[in-house]
């Protein structure tokens, strides 16, 4: 009978975990939980008789593939794929998925969430800014950045984006002005949100050349990964430039030093928050439990990431 684990460090609510049961088990899987484990040990024992597997923000790196002798499929239940080494999983015949547009919504009212506090100075009481009539630029517009559009056009904001994988009709089409290059949007844009994933080309690409174009008080946002950013050359530029700002919902490898140096120009979540509301913890789970039935029943490859 076909096995499928479910492998989350930090648990699915209880609504995602039975539906996640209940669509397993009609297909006549059979579902396995391992949560809040703490030890990779404990993962690598898991997997070795699974046929599928289904993580959030888990690693499944080589090892854990290697010892899943009978895995067929693993799907992130969310957008980034990172954790997942694809070229382990396409050595071993694995196929691996995310879930994209799950959490989208969720990861788009962070980031308002986020420029809303930081531009009120934390409702401290002080006197703080509005984003109405602020220029606001999207890198990458995905299912992500679609939805933060709308959101910064229904505030207000004159609404920029590039995407080279898009079309410029396509971006136009949702009111938003589409720019020929990343250099222009960086130049244009007082806030600019990042909705880039981290792969070879992108790890390190938000430089000192990129960031210096921006205009006078200038905020970045930060929803996708860390590494997509170039901490020395962010650390560098926001000591020369004092009206430059960072927010993240992703602590940077060296947050002591910003906290330190910039502690009124920056915002960190405590821990990774894009995509943890209710509905998007269930929507990406109950989406990757239906990948994992699509393609087992149907050899549906729908979301496949190792083509």
């Amino acid at each position: 009978m076909t096995k499928v684990l479910v492998a989350t460090e930090k648990p699915f609510a209880k609504e995602a975990v039975d539906g996640i049961k209940e669509i397993v088990e009609k297909a006549g899987f059979t579902c396995v939980l391992l949560e809040n484990y703490t030890e990779k040990q404990q993962l690598l024992s898991a997997v070795a008789d699974v046929d599928a597997i289904i993580i959030r923000s888990d690693i499944v790196d080589k090892e854990v593939v290697d010892a899943a002798k009978n895995l067929k499929i693993v799907v992130r239940a969310g957008a980034g794929y990172d954790n997942i080494d694809l070229e382990a999983c396409t050595t071993k015949g694995v196929v691996a998925m995310n879930t994209p547009g799950q959490n989208a919504n969720a990861v788009a009212e962070l980031v308002f969430g986020m420029m809303i506090f930081f531009a009120r100075v934390g409702f401290n009481g002080k006197s703080g800014t509005e984003l109405r009539g602020k220029t606001f630029g999207i890198h990458a517009f995905g299912n992500i950045g679609r939805i933060v559009a709308k959101i910064a056009r229904g505030f207000g904001m004159i609404v920029f984006a590039y995407d080279p994988f898009v079309s410029h009709d396509i971006i136009e089409k949702e009111g938003v002005t589409s720019l020929s290059s990343i250099e222009e949007l960086y130049k244009t844009c007082q806030y600019v949100s990042l909705h880039i994933p981290a792969t070879e080309k992108t790890i390190k690409s938000i430089n000192y050349k990129l960031l210096s174009l921006m205009p006078k008080n200038a905020v970045l946002v930060n929803t996708a990964r860390k590494e997509v950013i170039n901490e020395d050359d962010m650390l560098r530029l926001m000591e020369e430039r004092k009206d430059f700002a960072y927010i993240a919902d992703v602590r940077p490898s060296k947050a002591a030093e910003f906290e330190e140096k910039f502690a009124n120009r920056i915002l960190f979540t405590a821990k990774k928050s894009g995509a943890q509301t209710e509905e998007a913890n269930i929507n990406a789970g109950l989406a990757a439990a239906n990948q994992i039935v699509a393609f087992i029943s149907k050899g549906d490859r729908n979301f496949q990431l190792n083509k």
